[in-house]
């Protein structure tokens, strides 16, 4: 095996990012503190050409030197949008998105058994860093997602849950 370069990998640059189809997917991060976390997102949005980010409450917005520094020029590319507040933004994106919430609670669908409906738009939304998602925004939603995990720790860190599910979801609706 030989490790590609960077050129035989194929990518396409933000002019082509712009124009090519999106994952019908966009993440709803609700109050997240960290800015490497916020980058980190963006990177991963990227990396699955998710429809965009919306920026909830606490969460910084770019442009930052400590988001740019993980995201990496996701920020170009990946679309986002600033809201103050999480339940508006939920219940404007009701109307035409299934809202997931990405948690632990009660009657949550573990994510190996989680399946997106082919061709509907879909919000998911992932929460601060010890908080979680706010029980009101999970109120709004269609349904709770979780990630199975069977260690000692109760959460994985909001990038590493975001990489995850972005991938698990690009990986179930691309054609």
């Amino acid at each position: 095996m030989r490790k590609l370069t960077n050129e035989e990998l194929d990518r396409l640059d933000p002019e082509g990012f712009q124009k090519a189809p999106k994952t019908p997917v966009v993440v709803v991060l609700d109050n997240v503190r960290s800015l490497h976390n916020v980058g980190s997102v963006f990177r991963s949005a990227d990396a699955f050409r998710i429809s965009g980010i919306y920026l909830c409450g606490i969460t910084a917005t770019p442009p930052h030197k400590d988001i740019r520094k993980t995201a990496l020029g996701a920020t170009e590319t990946v679309a986002w949008e600033y809201a103050e507040d999480t339940v508006t933004l939920l219940q404007e994106l009701r109307k035409t998105h299934q809202c997931w919430a990405v948690e632990q609670a009660e009657g949550a669908v573990p994510l190996t058994d989680f399946q997106p409906e082919a061709g509907k738009p879909y919000a998911l939304v992932m929460g601060h860093e010890v908080k979680g998602v706010g029980q009101e925004v999970i109120n709004l939603c269609n349904g709770v997602v979780e990630i199975p995990q069977i260690g000692t720790k109760h959460s994985l860190n909001i990038s590493v849950a975001a990489g995850i599910v972005l991938w698990d979801f690009w990986s179930k609706t691309r054609t």
